[in-house]
């Protein structure tokens, strides 16, 4: 099955379907009487290349940098001329909205199209760094063995050249999921060895890679047949998960899975909470990894934070069966989700000092993730019902969490339905929908001393609303990328959805 490259940056968690049941969920909070106060933002529309939809990959990585600059990907006029609208790495090979697709680089104010390899149509971004490098894909203009365009990873420099960084020995196809300031990339591909449990669909084993100047170097698995790179830090260390056998387990019919370091020439194991299953979700400067891994028998998860000095540690869950840490700064205060006492629902956690805080939900919203962490502890996410995402969120100082909505000019065409990223200049990187359900990526510049003389800002403080309007649900997308299905957007069915790794019912 080909998959979206959004998807691949979450899709280990699926581990080729296996789903726990989705539970009941909770009925509404109630609106919490306390009233922080938070910034104005303004709100500004990157906008597409002519066609209905921008789009961002992730979340859990980096599209948004401290320079402000967000890597995105977007529609143009042109439909899709592969058989089937076909897009690299998407689910069935189906191309969802149809349109063209490329990769796109947005900073103040300006959208720019990036370049594709010489026969390519479509490309996307997947990572931004710090100095403004990109990874991504891009078609080339072959076919693989089963008919579908060939997706190769690249990496588009500081002065927009588009470089291809080919596969590991054997293979056609690829993308690259992480790069650094040093030009380092991180990300997988196909070789030439037939096998039928790919982490990732291929036909073949998956390998993790990093192209270092030039020259692609196969990171080797932890003792089974595949590997896959999620995350790339500026010390060079990628981390990511690997098979350590090649017999599917009876608890979840895949081979036993593990997080992994790899730093110096070494792949480090990093273990389990004493399951079959981990996965890896951020990696911060300091070397500390963040994921989801199950418990003995393959039933439940927990959240993890994994340190040098301590090695595994479970942060455990706010009383459901189920959690996943999905980022941490380099405070080492994480934040993730996790199902609430009888599953009913899930909600956003801040874990710190050894204490996980229930980050609550907005309004009557049933349930919340968080996606992203500053430096500051500032916290952006997701509030939703299940598949549909609902609102944006952020989460300062001691909360409540804030319906993003309520903070930017009224009047605005854009509903804020997702927020992935926060960066340490508190600009977030959000989707939103307009009214006719088109898809928008959206970047929020708060009215601080950061930014002065910012065109219509307003700088007075701003009272948090945390009771969103029961219409947001309306404006939730039905036929554009919902992440497991056709041109899906996997950031609305993630760890919320499924565990790490479960049985098979």
């Amino acid at each position: 099955m080909k998959k979206n490259l959004s998807s691949f940056i979450t899709a280990w968690i699926l581990y080729a379907g296996l789903a726990l049941p989705v539970c009941a969920l909770a009925q509404g909070n109630t609106e919490l009487s306390q009233k922080p106060k938070h910034h104005h933002y303004q709100l500004f529309d990157l906008g597409t290349l002519g066609g209905p939809n921008t789009y961002l990959s992730g979340p859990f990585t980096q599209i948004l940098n401290n320079q402000g600059t967000v890597a995105a990907y977007a529609n143009t006029a042109t439909p899709n001329p592969n058989a089937n609208c076909a897009i690299p790495f998407n689910a069935n090979g189906g191309g969802g909205d149809c349109y063209v697709e490329r990769p796109v680089l947005w900073h103040d104010g300006t959208l720019t199209e990036l370049d594709l390899l010489p026969g390519g149509t479509n490309g996307q971004t997947s990572s931004i760094s710090a100095n403004g490098l990109i990874a991504g894909w891009s078609e080339n203009g072959l076919l693989d063995s089963t008919g579908l365009p060939v997706g190769r990873p690249v990496l588009w420099t500081k002065d927009g050249k588009i470089v291809d960084l080919g596969t590991v020995p054997g293979g056609r196809e690829g993308l690259s999921t992480a790069v650094n300031n040093r030009g380092e990339v991180v990300g997988f591909s196909d070789n030439d060895v037939a096998y039928a449990f790919s982490m990732v669909g291929f036909p073949t084993q998956t390998r993790a890679f990093l192209w270092q100047s030039g020259t692609v170097r196969d990171l080797g698995t932890l003792g089974g047949p595949d590997a896959l790179a999620s995350n790339l830090n500026e010390r060079g260390q990628v981390a990511g998960q690997s098979y350590t056998n090649s017999t599917p387990n009876v608890t979840t019919g895949v081979p036993t899975q593990d997080p992994f370091l790899w730093e110096n020439g070494k792949m480090t194991d990093l273990g389990t909470l004493g399951g079959t299953q981990g996965v890896t979700y951020w990696l911060n400067n300091r070397g500390d990894v963040v994921g989801a891994s199950n418990l003995i028998g393959d039933m439940t998860s927990d959240a993890f934070l994994w340190t040098k000095s301590e090695g595994m540690q479970d942060l455990g869950n706010l009383g459901g069966t189920s959690a996943a840490s999905v980022w941490v700064n380099d405070a080492r205060q994480v934040v993730g989700t996790s199902l609430i006492p009888n599953d009913q629902a899930w909600h956003a956690f801040l874990w710190k000092d050894g204490v996980m805080t229930d980050l609550g939900t907005l309004g009557s919203d049933p349930s919340s993730e968080a996606q992203s962490i500053n430096a500051q502890g500032q916290v952006v996410g997701v509030s939703f019902d299940g598949p549909n995402d609902l609102h944006g969120f952020l989460w300062e100082k001691t909360g409540p969490v804030a319906d993003l909505n309520t903070l930017v000019p009224p009047g605005s065409s854009v509903t804020i339905i997702n927020a992935f990223q926060i960066n340490d200049r508190g600009e977030i990187a959000a989707k939103g929908v307009l009214s006719t359900g088109e898809e928008r990526v959206v970047l929020l510049i708060p009215c601080d001393a950061n930014h002065p003389e910012l065109e219509g800002c307003d700088y007075e403080s701003a009272e948090a609303v945390t009771e969103s309007p029961a219409s947001a649900s309306a404006t939730v997308l039905s036929t554009v990328k919902t992440f497991t299905q056709s041109r899906s957007r996997m950031e609305t069915r993630n760890r919320r959805e499924s565990a790490p790794a479960t049985s098979q019912k």
